[in-house]
Order: structure tokens, then C-alpha cells, then sequence
């Protein structure tokens, strides 16, 4: 079933009711929201000779259109590309010539100049071009019809993973694993109404983007700030305009949120959840949070090869203080999804004893195809049906999953594994410290020492003998940092995750000129 098809019913039995806001200014209600979809398609395909399984790439910043043209392409068969509206436009090339794209929509439509410089013929338009205006503004009502059919496993979100460790792989998502996404969704996370506000504050290319669907199944409104991203005042603003505000958001946009809601007096008024995932969220940050705004978060742990669908924990949980392990679970990413499987492994794919740490596969009918046009890294990546994430952790009796890290981060010092999210917990309990990283530098003696990244706090400044009895006191000895480098912040992607790679070419020049 092509996934467009939940938006051609929604249009059909809630036509008048309100899909797609800029700001406060309504933008399309159910019905036109569909016909603009299909409107959009069909000009595609009549003008273009867009093709079941064609790419269009969309690389555009947050806006009303962007959903118009994500369903377009779908209602036609074709596969949508989405691309970070943050990346240079060459590194978003290489990925609209990897996909083979042959059309890409942008925030202008002349992003490359000359044409040329898109490879392999690839046309270029703007996303809110006169030629898609005028094709929507001639569009009959009379030739509307709904999406094409398509199989089950059929492409339809070409996902590239973020690439820090080398050129960025396309994730084969399709139609099966977004609506078994949706349905884990409201099984696992929360409960998607017509009565929601989804606030696409994160890149709609992300998991902000790829959660539209639950809402436009259940008719719900979707609302694009102006600032086109994340913005706490604005956030403020909405909630209490609209009311019933939901959305994702990356734990660096929760503390951001967190510091504008404490320093303005803000409770969360409007917001009723805030879906969260992409990145480590510290047990003392979500403690704040909790204090601050009281039981409105959830969380979700997934991966673009299994979009945000390997484990989640809802609002109840997350705010529950009264369970015996109600730390411990917070500090989790909560249970398997009802659509998947998790597991912790050895090296030879054997079950690890409960809390016994090790890698987290994941099997169901969320993980992906596989890596387009690379059957070495998807062969590499899912074995006898099981995805390896890479990532590292731990279940507790119960099926609690606790995060370690990415195996690439693990520390290995004196032949003892160091894991760098303990060390950062630690760290930001401190009142001084208002975010850290933790990595790993050789060492001649000891193969790897910790290096600590710290951004202090404006109120508490702080310095390394402070840090250094601090973590004296919280964690055992060979897991404390070695060096303390203070910096004004932290290097992270459009997404908010903390460049690592980044940090540690940063450790290495340090070390060179000592």
C-alpha cells in the first residue's frame, strides 16, 4: 500500500479540517492538502516523466510545501530523497548524483548554477517555483485520483545517514517500514489526534520530517514555525497559541528549551509531549526537564536504518519516580518496540548475559532494505535478517535498554573498556558544567586516555581541579579525564549530535602542540 494513500483518506472523510500552518497562517486544510499532493504528482510525471522508483531529491528548508512535495512524489510511486537543508551544497550533490535523482527541489531552484553542476542530467526546481504554483492553480478537480499502487517493499524514503565516518550511505526505507513506524508509534509512544499541533522545530528531512505520517493518518494539524527551525521563544509562542503542541526534538533542543523556560519564567504551558531521541539524553537533563514541565516527554531510540523505531519509553514511564528502578529506566531508552526484536551480542552474535554490555541487533519489519546501490555494507550490516547498529548496551531484567555508545567511541585504556557516556553523566552533575564530551587520545603507555570537552555554566564557573575532585568522588579512578579542555561549545551536526570526530581531530592538534 503506497503510504499517500493515508492522506487521500484523510482528505476524503476530514476535507474541511485544518493540515498545514506557516506560523498562525493556515495553509491548506485536509482536502486541499491532497489535492495539492496529487496536483503536485501529476505534474511531476506529466512534466518531468518522473516514474514509479524515480528519486527527487528535496533539499529545502522547513516549510508548507515541503509536505505538499514529499506526498507528491509518493502519490506518483517515486522515491523521495530528503537531504539536511543544512549541508553545503556540494556535499548535497554527491548525494543527488549517488541517488541518481533526476529531478531536485530546493529553496530556490537555483542552489546550482549552472545546471551543469548537477551531474547525470538531474533537473533542478524551486520548491515554491511559479511552475508549481501554476501547476496547481491548473489542476481540475475532475482528474484528481488517488496514489498508485505500490508493493510493500517498494522504496519510498531514501535516507543518507550522516556520514561522520566517511561518505554517507542511502537508506532503502519503504512503504512497509514507515507504517509499521507509525503503528509503533501509537502503540509504544503516544497517541497521535486531530486535536495535535505536530511542530516541525527539527529538519523535516529527519525524524521530525519522517514522523508526519501518524498525523496526517489520524488528521491532525501540522505547524511550520516561521523561523523555518528551532526557536524556544517562538516554541512558547505557539504552544500558547495553538495549545496541544507536539513534537520531536533532540536533547540539545530540550536543554535549549530547558534554559529559555527558566530563565523567562516559562511552565510549558501548550505543549502536551515532547517526543525525543537522536542523541544521549542525560539523566540529570531529563530530571530538569521533568521538574520544569512535568510529565509531557517520551522517548524513542532508533537509527536511520530503523527510523526511530528500536525501542521507546513513554510519558508515563519516563516520569514515573515511584518505581524502585525509576532512575535507572530514565537513564534508559526504554523497551523494544512492538514491531521489532532487540538483542545484546557478542562479537560471534551469541546472546550476552543480562547486564552484560554489548552490541544491540534489532530484526522486524522496521529495518531497512538495505544500503542503495551497496550490497558489500548492507550484507556487512544485516546479518540472517538482523540489523547490527553498532551501538553498545545493556538489558535489564525487565527489557530496559541502556545505552553505552557507539562502539567506535568506546575507550580502550590499559586494556580496559572505558565508556564515555558514564563519564559525561558523571561530569554533568556537576553545577559547573553545562555540557560534556568525552573521547578517547592515544596514549604511548596506555593505548587511549580520557579527554573531557567541557562548556561551564555562565553561573558556576569551574576548572579542572574542581572537575577532577568531582569526578574523584563519583566515578572510579581510571575512568576519570586525563585532560579537561574548556571550550564556549560543543561541535554537533544539523541535528544536534556532538560532532566527536570533530573533537577529536580538535584533541589531536592539542596534543601536537604540546
Amino acid at each position: 500500500m503506497n503510504l499517500a494513500t493515508w492522506l487521500h483518506q484523510t482528505g476524503a472523510v476530514r476535507p474541511e479540517a485544518p493540515a498545514i500552518y506557516f506560523g498562525e497562517q493556515l495553509h491548506a486544510t485536509y482536502a486541499d492538502f491532497a489535492f495539492r499532493a496529487w496536483a503536485v504528482g501529476d505534474h511531476l510525471k506529466r512534466a518531468h516523466g518522473i516514474q514509479r522508483g524515480d528519486r527527487v531529491a528535496l533539499f529545502a528548508k522547513n516549510c508548507a510545501e515541503y509536505l505538499e512535495m514529499l506526498y507528491g512524489v509518493l502519490w506518483i510511486g517515486a522515491i523521495i530523497v530528503p537531504i539536511n537543508s543544512k549541508l553545503h551544497p556540494r556535499e548535497a550533490a554527491w548525494i543527488i548524483e549517488n541517488a541518481e535523482a533526476t529531478l531536485a527541489i530546493t529553496d530556490t531552484g537555483e542552489v546550482y548554477s549552472p545546471p551543469e553542476a548537477l551531474s547525470g542530467g538531474c533537473a533542478e526546481l524551486g520548491i515554491r517555483s511559479e511552475e508549481f504554483i501554476q501547476a496547481i492553480a491548473a489542476a481540475s478537480a475532475e482528474d484528481y485520483s488517488p496514489p498508485v499502487e505500490t508493493d510493500e517493499d517498494d522504496v519510498a524514503w531514501l535516507f543518507y545517514t550522516s556520514g561522520t565516518t566517511g561518505r554517507p550511505k542511502g537508506v532503502m526505507t519503504t512503504h512497509r517500514n514507515l507504517r509499521m513506524m507509525a503503528t509503533c508509534y501509537a502503540l509504544d509512544v503516544d497517541t497521535a489526534s486531530p486535536d495535535d499541533h505536530h511542530l516541525y522545530a527539527a529538519p523535516m528531512s529527519h525524524g521530525a520530517g519522517i514522523y508526519n505520517f501518524q498525523f496526517v493518518r489520524a488528521g491532525g494539524r501540522h505547524v511550520i514555525p516561521q523561523s523555518q527551525g528551532f526557536d524556544p521563544a517562538e516554541i512558547q509562542h505557539l504552544a500558547g497559541h495553538y495549545g496541544n503542541l507536539v513534537f520531536f526534538a533532540a536533547p540539545t533542543m530540550i536543554t535549549r528549551l530547558l534554559r529559555h523556560a527558566e530563565t523567562s519564567g516559562y511552565k510549558g504551558d501548550g505543549i502536551r509531549a515532547i517526543i525525543y531521541g537522536g542523541g544521549p539524553m542525560y539523566l540529570a537533563d531529563i530530571t530538569r526537564a521533568l521538574k520544569r514541565f512535568g510529565p509531557k516527554f517520551a522517548q524513542v531510540y532508533g537509527q536511520g536504518e530503523s527510523p526511530m523505531t528500536i525501542t521507546a519509553m513513554p510519558r508515563d514511564l519516563v516520569a514515573d519516580l515511584n518505581q524502585p528502578n525509576a532512575e535507572a529506566r530514565r537513564a534508559s531508552v526504554g523497551t523494544a518496540q512492538s514491531c521489532v526484536q532487540v538483542r545484546i551480542v557478542d562479537e560471534e552474535m551469541r546472546d550476552v548475559p543480562v547486564g552484560e554490555t554489548g552490541e544491540i541487533i534489532v530484526r522486524g519489519d522496521t529495518v531497512m532494505k538495505g544500503y542503495w546501490r551497496n550490497e558489500a555494507a548492507t550484507a556487512k550490516t544485516i546479518l540472517d535478517g538482523w540489523l547490527k547498529t553498532g551501538d553498545l548496551g545493556h538489558l535489564d531484567g525487565d527489557g530496559f535498554l541502556t545505552l553505552t555508545d557507539r562502539s567506535k567511541d568506546v575507550i580502550i585504556s590499559g586494556g580496559t573498556n572505558i565508556y564515555p557516556r558514564e563519564v559525561e553523566e558523571a561530569l554533568l552533575t556537576h553545577d559547573g558544567v553545562l555540557e560534556a564530551a568525552v573521547i578517547g587520545c592515544p596514549h604511548a603507555d596506555w593505548g587511549e586516555e580520557v579527554v573531557a570537552f567541557i562548556v561551564p555554566t555562565e553561573e558556576n564557573a569551574c576548572d579542572e581541579a574542581a572537575l577532577e575532585e568531582w569526578c574523584r568522588s563519583q566515578i572510579a579512578s581510571f575512568k576519570k579525564p586525563k585532560q579537561y579542555v574548556f571550550v564556549p561549545d560543543l561541535p554537533k551536526n544539523s541535528y544536534g549530535k556532538v560532532l566527536k570526530t570533530s573533537l577529536r581531530e580538535r584533541a589531536a592538534l592539542l596534543i601536537e602542540k604540546v
